[in-house]
């Protein structure tokens, strides 16, 4: 997100990492995350609150910088694992970052279960958005491994029975997949 803060922020009198905060406080941060908020809605929102005059266009694409298009494993692993397991992403995210993955980002298919924020109308650590994994991937949520890089997102898939990773380092991921009886050959 430092990278949409930073274009953001161009023409501002506010630094990337202001800007971040005021993102991160939000009162409709949760509301856009959940998809009750439009996409020129929030644009709008955030122009008026920040003085931004980017247009719509413009904003989309500043916007869309924030997302890191290298996944943490190469597709090979990830296809592998697919083969053996039922696989899906779960994500906090917008309306516009879903747009730019799902048409950019060719990793994904290698997930044919895709959960999104917006589209639940519930973020992670809310139960209702793992649940709607469970039940998308046909799982009980004790057969499910769940993995995050934030602990309390893995904390809440614990509290529901699943196995919860907190994803640091490709290493300790296959550590963790091996103590759990995950074949990563």
């Amino acid at each position: 997100m430092a990278h949409a803060a930073g274009g953001l922020a161009e023409g501002l009198s506010l630094s990337p990492e202001e800007i971040w905060s005021a993102l991160e406080k939000d009162p409709l941060w949760k509301d856009w995350q959940e998809g009750r908020i439009s996409p020129r809605d929030w644009h709008l929102h955030l122009s008026k609150r920040l003085g931004s005059k980017l247009n719509f266009d413009q904003f989309v694409e500043v916007w869309n910088q924030a997302l890191d298009p290298a996944p943490i494993h190469e597709d090979g692993f990830l296809g592998k694992l697919g083969k053996r397991y039922r696989m899906a992403v779960l994500s906090n995210t917008d309306p516009l970052h879903v747009a730019y993955m799902e048409t950019t980002y060719e990793f994904l298919r290698l997930f044919p279960v895709r959960i999104y924020s917006c589209r639940v109308g519930a973020s992670k650590p809310d139960p209702i958005i793992y649940k709607e994994a469970l039940e998308a991937c046909k799982v009980r949520a004790q057969e499910a491994i769940y993995v995050d890089d934030v602990p309390s997102y893995a904390r809440a898939a614990e509290r529901l029975g699943m196995r919860g990773i907190v994803f640091e380092t490709r290493e300790r991921l296959w550590d963790s997949f091996r103590e759990f009886g995950i074949d990563v050959t």
